[in-house]
This record gives C-alpha cells, sequence and structure tokens, in this order.
C-alpha cells in the first residue's frame, strides 16, 4: 500500500502498543471496509489520499487519524 497506509499503521502501532505488522492489517482492514461502504465518489477520494494524489498539509493530520483509529480498536488513549 501506499506511504499514508504506512506513516498511520506506525502511529497506530505506537500509540495502541501493538507490532507494525499487526496495525498494518488493521489500517488495510478498515480502509477496505471504508471503501466498501462508502458512496463511490467519497471512495474514490479516498483512493486518491491513499495514492497520494491529494495534498493533506492543511487538511487533518495523520496523528489525529491515527489516534482515532487506535481508541476505536480498544487501544491507549
Amino acid at each position: 500500500m501506499s506511504d499514508i497506509v504506512t506513516e498511520i499503521s506506525t502511529v497506530v502501532a505506537k500509540k495502541v502498543g501493538i507490532p507494525q505488522d499487526k496495525a498494518k492489517q488493521s489500517v488495510v482492514v478498515v480502509i477496505d471496509m471504508l471503501k466498501k461502504k462508502l458512496p463511490p465518489t467519497v471512495a474514490g477520494q479516498l483512493e486518491a489520499i491513499l495514492e497520494g494524489n491529494v495534498d493533506l498539509s492543511d487538511g487533518i493530520g495523520l496523528d489525529d487519524a491515527a489516534g482515532l483509529l487506535g481508541g476505536l480498536l480498544g487501544g491507549k488513549k
């Protein structure tokens, strides 16, 4: 997957306290589920972000997104 997935996985692993490979598996599962559940146009936007085709410098920080994901997975607060 993309550098963004790797970066999110690294933050999730650190915040949740799980191995990097397990964090990456979790992130991929969540992304795949989101792609299936979101409307096609939104899923396409998500895919564009994950492929690095969208500038996130002014948007949500990856630490914030990973922290939210870690909380959803029952990790450390």
